[in-house]
């Protein structure tokens, strides 16, 4: 494989003012970063201030570089600042942290970020992580050892915390980085803080591993891979968690069931299975339309177990967790003073319902995705979703931010 260099030339911004700095260095005065100790952040000054940016490209294609990589400009080294993606290294130069502001689209009719935003936007970000490192090969998210073994990531399990949704037009800092998980897996975090306050609105865990790409079967950790992407790992987790929570199976009786779900050619990745986001959207798609009115969703835990593809046929089924909401009832119950305990036991007896009077109790559905076969089902993904009461304007305008 030949290695070829080419140039690219970068448009320069001219300020009328008096002030004769080069624009591209102004620019990097005025980076900020939130949330950490002050520390100086090592820049390429050269490489960043420069009129034309020269690039090395790691494959050529019958002897000439492809448009595609043209295009992509894919770095070969380890970069600190991406000007285009308002992205940074920081914190001992491996956690990515970038700037995004929040559009109209990724928002739903409350003016907060949707769920499948917030997922949208750590998918992103943790591939920009990647290109940022230079390992970057043409595979989705994959290395170049990757590529050369036929390997591609996926993911086995990923744990979502919401505090609060941002708004539209709010500026957001993502964090994200990675550590190892056993011998042969990769664990990725993100913190989703609002840039204005610190205020952490989401904190992200998730589990993956590789795949062989042609075999479709799970493969051990190569050490060539090992050696590319350990110097990255930190131990730092932005969820605590001493024993992953379990999910049960659900059985063909759940209460709800949404039968005949099929893919759309949007809704597949690059390898044409479905994307992450998709199952989140038709297991959503299965709770009733008068509880989600009332409540927002809070977490949501998912244990990927198979693949998905354009051809299957989907059935999403979701069960209340009524036994997790009654323990919750009698935990909190536990912890009130006899006169709330006496007003909450009034209020079920009084046939107020469960979820009239546990307003401040978390409410949880266990959910399944399994493809719909001749002769059996298949598991695709298994769920769980914590809710909580719906905010109004005045009370989150009233909300406590830490600065």
């Amino acid at each position: 494989m030949a290695s070829f260099s080419y140039t690219i030339p970068l448009p320069l911004r001219c300020s009328t003012g008096s002030n004769n700095q080069d624009p591209k260095k102004q620019n990097l005065n005025k980076i900020k970063i939130t949330g950490t100790p002050t520390r100086s952040v090592k820049v390429d000054i050269l490489s960043q201030t420069a009129v034309a940016v020269t690039t090395s490209v790691a494959s050529v294609e019958n002897g000439h570089i492809s448009k595609e990589l043209i295009r992509q400009n894919i770095p070969t080294k380890k970069q600190f600042v991406d000007y285009h993606r308002q992205g940074l290294i920081v914190e001992d130069d491996v956690v990515y942290r970038q700037t995004v502001v929040i559009r109209s689209y990724e928002v739903g009719a409350d003016k907060t970020a949707t769920l499948e935003s917030i997922l949208n936007l750590l998918q992103e970000t943790a591939l920009n992580h990647v290109w940022m490192s230079g390992l970057l090969s043409n595979g989705f998210g994959a290395t170049h050892g990757m590529v050369k073994n036929n390997l591609i990531w996926v993911v086995s399990r990923m744990q979502v915390q919401v505090d609060q949704y941002p708004i539209w037009g709010e500026i957001v800092e993502i964090d994200t980085w990675v550590g190892a998980s056993g011998k042969n897996g990769m664990r990725r975090d993100w913190l989703i803080r609002s840039q204005a306050t610190g205020h952490v609105f989401a904190r992200a865990t998730s589990t993956w591993v590789m795949m062989n790409e042609n075999t479709r079967r799970l493969s051990k950790m190569p050490e060539e891979v090992r050696a590319e992407i350990s110097p990255w790992f930190i131990e730092k987790q932005a969820i605590q968690e001493d024993v992953p929570e379990k999910i049960s199976k659900l059985d063909s009786k759940a209460k709800y069931v949404n039968s005949n779900l099929k893919p759309k050619r949007s809704d597949l990745d690059m390898n044409q299975h479905v994307n992450n986001v998709k199952y989140v959207r038709w297991m959503l798609e299965t709770i009733p339309d008068q509880f989600l009115e009332s409540q927002q969703l809070s977490g949501i835990i998912l244990e990927y177990r198979r693949e998905c593809g354009s051809s299957n046929t989907v059935q999403s089924l979701c069960e209340p967790d009524e036994d997790g909401i009654l323990n919750s009832a009698l935990n909190q119950n536990n912890d009130m003073s006899p006169l709330n305990r006496f007003s909450l036991a009034s209020e079920i007896m009084e046939g107020n319902g469960l979820i009239g009077s546990l307003d401040n109790v978390p409410l949880k559905y266990t959910h399944l995705l399994q493809t719909q076969g001749e002769t059996q089902n298949e598991e695709i993904v298994r769920g769980k979703t914590i809710w909580k009461k719906k905010q109004s304007n005045i009370e989150l305008s009233n909300m406590p931010f830490p600065i």
